[in-house]
């Protein structure tokens, strides 16, 4: 591990129509490393992870992902959107969607080649997917569709995986494999994950962003009931939630 920071955000400032949704955000994040970003709703919590990838530009202050712009560092970075829409009467299967993955690698027109097909699959095995790959997308469980699109975002071979809230609406136990296999996959390429659960992903992240108009970043064992006050302007309870881990 270098340590020349993977992720680099100095004094950012950014508004949405002149009303200041991120004020002078400075932070770092080191390659092969689980941060988790945390926050109200309205925080600007998913505005970090797209001015991460060059989607949004700051009002002022700079960034650098793999010491280049956020467009330049765009196609090593793999991205799971928080809301992901397909139309349910459209016949697109499971290995339709991962490869869609493989869209910003120099696929424009034509077939997939063998290549985006063997990257696809490997993706999905390692999802636990592949024996699905022929199903219909939509008549999979939504635990099953969250695998599919964190898939998806591994088809780009990122160096940095950004997920914004990969979770959501799926039971405990599903939360708790996709997190076992994140933490597995932050051994080998930087996981970002927006989440709403502070005390559960406390247990896998090495460090919190929290972020609510300004942003601060705590090692996991320095959030105290201190901070999460401070960050949700109340006196909310962090849960643990102990799975023998």
């Amino acid at each position: 591990m270098t340590n020349n920071p993977l992720v680099s955000f100095q004094n950012v400032t950014f508004s949405y129509d002149g009303a200041p949704v991120l004020d002078d955000v400075s932070f770092t994040v080191q390659e092969r490393t689980f941060i988790s970003i945390v926050g109200p709703n309205a925080g600007g919590k998913t505005t970090l992870l797209k001015l991460m990838l060059g989607l949004l530009k700051p009002s002022r202050g700079a960034i650098e992902i793999f010491g280049h712009s956020p467009e330049k560092a765009r196609p090593r970075i793999g991205y799971m959107p928080q809301y992901v829409q397909f139309d349910p009467n459209f016949p697109v299967t499971v290995l339709d969607v991962v490869l869609m993955g493989r869209l910003g690698n120099g696929v424009r027109f034509g077939p997939y080649g063998k290549t985006d097909k063997a990257i696809a699959m490997e993706a999905l095995a390692k999802l636990e997917m592949g024996k699905v790959r022929n199903r219909p997308f939509m008549a999979l469980s939504g635990g099953q569709r969250q695998r599919v699109l964190i898939a998806r975002a591994l088809t780009a071979e990122p160096e940095l995986l950004l997920l914004d809230e990969p979770t959501s609406n799926v039971d405990m136990a599903v939360e708790t494999e996709l997190f076992e296999l994140l933490n597995t996959m932050s051994k080998t390429i930087t996981v970002v994950v927006v989440s709403h659960d502070l005390g559960f992903v406390s247990q896998y992240v090495q460090s919190v962003i929290c972020v609510n108009r300004r942003v601060m970043m705590h090692p996991t064992t320095a959030v105290t009931g201190e901070v999460i006050s401070a960050l949700y302007g109340s006196d909310v309870r962090m849960v643990r939630h102990d799975h023998g881990i």
